[in-house]
């Protein structure tokens, strides 16, 4: 596998919804047609080893996916995770976007101190958090439900415990505007 299939890769597995080939390309430094090319090259590697995962193209739309043969057992299995306790990772997640959303996937992140994609895209699953559209820089923006709310028997999420005090905390506030760039915190 070459380097430039390796990137796209690991982009579109941390990735919930599917990019565009002009947008990996960006991403990897590279031209769309590197991209298509090493696109091809993945697919071709997972069908010759049946792969349990393929890439599926939209138009210029590209994603990761379950392979065919094993779309009922994964299925199942999200089935079950959607019933299933949420695990601590999850509920740190749930509580920064119940007390901070909407809020940018990279501020998420930023807080937590790690990526956030798979358990964003669980508490997606379930009906807990949406996506309600991308910050200035593409960044995606989650918010809780309506479903979330219900469940917590509550009209608004000022209704939470100390909402005001955890919305306007100001260390958090500080933290974040130090930080120019989300992904300057992961270098460090």
């Amino acid at each position: 596998m070459s380097e430039l299939s390796s990137k796209i890769e690991s982009i579109l597995f941390v990735e919930s919804k599917p990019l565009t080939i002009k947008k990996l390309a960006q991403i990897c430094g590279c031209v769309s047609a590197e991209v298509q090319q090493a696109l091809a090259d993945l697919r071709q590697n997972y069908q010759e080893r049946h792969s349990g995962v393929n890439i599926v193209y939209e138009g210029e739309n590209v994603q990761l996916m379950t392979a065919a043969p094993n779309a009922d057992l994964v299925s199942k299995y999200l089935h079950s995770e959607e019933n299933g306790e949420l695990t601590r990772p999850s509920l740190e997640t749930l509580t920064i976007i119940a007390y901070r959303g909407p809020v940018a996937k990279s501020e998420i992140e930023l807080i937590r101190g790690v990526n956030c994609s798979l358990i964003l895209r669980n508490l997606m699953i379930r009906g807990l958090i949406e996506e309600v559209g991308e910050n200035e820089v593409g960044i995606p923006v989650y918010q809780v439900t309506l479903d979330f709310l219900k469940y917590l028997g509550i009209s608004h999420t000022a209704d939470l415990p100390n909402y005001t005090e955890l919305n306007q905390n100001t260390h958090l506030q500080e933290l974040l505007a130090s930080q120019q760039d989300p992904e300057d915190f992961f270098k460090q």
